[in-house]
């Protein structure tokens, strides 16, 4: 018999009596779990203490954290979004721009010099200012360390620079710097060297990652350059364009405003140094400078260069200039200057010669300032063409004694035979008659001197132009009451030296040299130069007789400038050869030879004014060495401006007389 045992009496309170098992599935096999179905519970093992019954943490809490978290997150973005688009969208916006948009200076094309003709003598051509962006060679932007170097050395045999030198523009100390300029006033071919280079670097980088284009910051700016087409000729008047574009000297500066016009300005949007093309763009068209006209003509020009040049290399000399004016009109037809320079390479020039030394050039005239002493003689009317004159070979003023340029005897001459001769003692004892003493001669003297432009600037308003020294006459010393009225004493530049030959010649007027006919706008209209100032010095008899004087000393055989004859041509003209300062010591030391005249005599059209200073090899003597320059370029002068001769004689006065 089977016992049975009941376990109620062992199981502790409150646990569940598990039933009698589930019967079996048909076919005896037990139900397997299939997918996704609950696995079967395994009974949990009581812990020892444990309540029977398991209970999970609320989730609330750290949800309120989370939630919480996100939206101070979301609440500071908020915050920011409205500092960035609503408080401070203009500076963003400013700074984005800045970021975004390049501007360059769109230079104007600087207007054209030519001579009266119209001939070529300063103009311009196309060329190309080379400029970088220095963020685009920074490490960040091209992944290297060494984009600035890399660059430089590419570009520094092109451009002809030290590498050194680029590098410091494209790694500049100011890190947000957008814009450099690496080279100005490139010609075209510099800049296709450096776009054909950056394209090759440019494709090779598509196709090899490993390759950088370092050349991709390298932009160029449209601009142009300054050519003189014929080289030295005329540099003195025209000066010159420096590496900023304006005028460093003569014409060029004197007239930059006019011929350098108004840049403009072309903004853009760029992008890794190239400009973006669906993005708008600004611009500022640039005014082009003025085209001026001179009053030179190219060819008289040349042949005054050419003649002062030779001279002054078979002289040895410091330096010479030849001036020829139009006697009715005072404009200037030539200006030459030996040495000069070459404007488009002024790497070659010597500082001393760049200038224009026919107006800043100072120095004492010597004789041929003789011929306003005479005017002023003539005009007082102290003594006529034909006064006797006794001439010692000595004369004693002061403390010194005076002499002519050579020994001789007494010499009995008129008043024309001492300008003839070239007499300084003769020169004295006339001017002595202009005042009842020595002071009120010096003071009417005084006054001519001012009358013909000495002490004064000439009109031209040149750069550095002289004025000139011409102390007033109560502060002239014992030496200088008697060496002024032959010309030492006093300082004149050449261009005064010549007016005073073209006034005569004008029948007694002065009219203020010019070197500007006009100019032409952009619109191409001509505006003429206004007219000169003139003012009569002399009447135009004591005019006449002047130049009747002056044919004398070029056609009389006891003349000092007869090697300035011209057949078929009446000559009016005068030799001098004044002590010269040397500017280095402040002491007298050389010559200064000259020779100054006009032609035809009788109907004068056009002066010439020739000066060499301290010849060093042969003759020093200014009828000698400056009458046959003289020649020359007053022949080519008449020549080309057909001038003919007057076929009438010359007045013949005479020299000298017999006691």
């Amino acid at each position: 018999m089977t016992e049975v045992v009941d376990n109620s009496a062992r199981q502790p309170p409150g646990r569940r009596v598990p039933g009698p098992a589930r019967p079996a599935r048909s076919g005896g096999a037990q139900r397997r779990p299939g997918p996704g179905a609950r696995p079967a519970r395994r009974p949990a093992r009581p812990r020892p203490g444990a309540s029977g019954v398991i209970r999970l943490g609320s989730p609330r809490p750290r949800l309120r954290m989370i939630g919480l978290a996100l939206t101070l997150v979301l609440l500071a973005f908020v915050v920011r979004l409205l500092q960035v688009q609503g408080v401070d969208a203009a500076t963003y916006a400013a700074k984005a721009e800045k970021n975004r948009y390049v501007g360059y200076t769109l230079a104007a094309e600087r207007g054209g010099i030519t001579d009266r003709n119209g001939v070529a003598l300063a103009t311009s051509v196309d060329a190309y200012d080379i400029t970088a962006d220095p963020t685009l060679f920074s490490r960040e932007q091209l992944k290297i360390d060494d984009g600035p170097e890399q660059a430089a050395a590419l570009l520094a045999p092109i451009l002809g620079q030290e590498q050194d030198a680029i590098v410091r523009k494209l790694r500049p100390e100011n890190k947000n710097l957008r814009y450099t300029l690496l080279a100005s006033r490139q010609t075209p071919q510099v800049w296709k060297q450096i776009k054909d280079l950056k394209t090759a670097l440019a494709t090779k980088a598509e196709k090899d990652k490993g390759t950088v284009n370092v050349l991709a910051g390298v932009l160029s700016v449209a601009s142009s350059k300054r050519v003189y087409p014929n080289g030295d000729l005329a540099a003195g008047i025209l000066g010159w364009v420096n590496a900023d574009g304006k005028g460093g000297g003569g014409i060029e500066q004197q007239l930059n405003n006019r011929l350098s016009g108004k840049d403009g300005e072309i903004r853009y949007a760029q992008s890794g140094g190239r400009q973006v093309p669906t993005v708008n763009s600004t611009e500022t068209p640039a005014v082009p400078g003025s085209d001026v006209e001179l009053t030179i003509d190219r060819d008289i020009q040349w042949a005054a260069q050419n003649a002062i040049s030779e001279q002054v290399r078979k002289s040895k000399a410091d330096r010479g200039y030849v001036i020829v004016q139009d006697t009715r009109t005072g404009q200037i037809l030539a200006m030459a200057n030996s040495p000069g320079f070459d404007p488009n390479d002024l790497s070659e020039a010597s500082s001393a010669n760049m200038g224009n030394a026919a107006v800043q050039d100072a120095y004492e005239p010597g004789s041929t300032a003789k011929v306003i002493s005479m005017a002023a003689v003539l005009e007082e009317g102290v003594a006529t063409p034909g006064t006797h004159v006794v001439v010692p070979n000595r004369l004693h003023r002061g403390d010194r004694a005076f002499k002519d340029d050579i020994d001789h005897e007494t010499w009995y001459l008129t008043l024309n035979g001492v300008l003839a001769k070239s007499s300084n003692i003769g020169t004295i004892l006339a001017t002595g008659q202009l005042g009842k003493t020595q002071r009120q001669a010096n003071r009417v003297l005084y006054g001519y001197l001012r009358k013909f432009g000495f002490g004064s600037p000439t009109g031209l308003r040149f750069p550095g132009e002289t004025a000139g020294i011409l102390a007033a006459p109560d502060t002239w010393s014992t030496s200088q009451q008697y060496t002024i009225p032959f010309g030492q004493g006093v300082s004149i530049n050449a261009m005064q030296a010549a007016s005073v030959y073209s006034t005569v010649a004008n029948g007694g007027v002065r009219i203020e040299p010019t070197l500007v006919r006009g100019t032409k706008g952009p619109d191409g209209q001509f505006t003429p130069a206004p007219e000169p100032r003139k003012t009569r010095v002399v009447s135009a008899k004591t005019a006449k007789t002047l130049a009747q004087m002056l044919e004398s000393v070029v056609d009389d055989r006891e003349g000092t400038g007869t090697k300035a004859r011209i057949p078929g041509y009446r000559v009016a003209g005068k030799t001098g050869t004044a002590n010269r300062v040397d500017p280095a010591t402040g002491r007298y030391r050389g010559y200064t030879s000259s020779f100054a005249g006009f032609a035809p005599a009788d109907k004068p059209r056009v002066t010439v004014y020739c000066a060499i200073q301290n010849a060093t090899a042969g003759n020093y003597f200014g009828g000698q060495i400056c009458g046959p320059i003289y020649k020359k370029v007053m022949e080519f002068a008449l020549k080309t401006l057909q001038v003919p001769p007057t076929g009438a004689k010359p007045a013949k006065l005479p020299v000298g007389y017999k006691p």
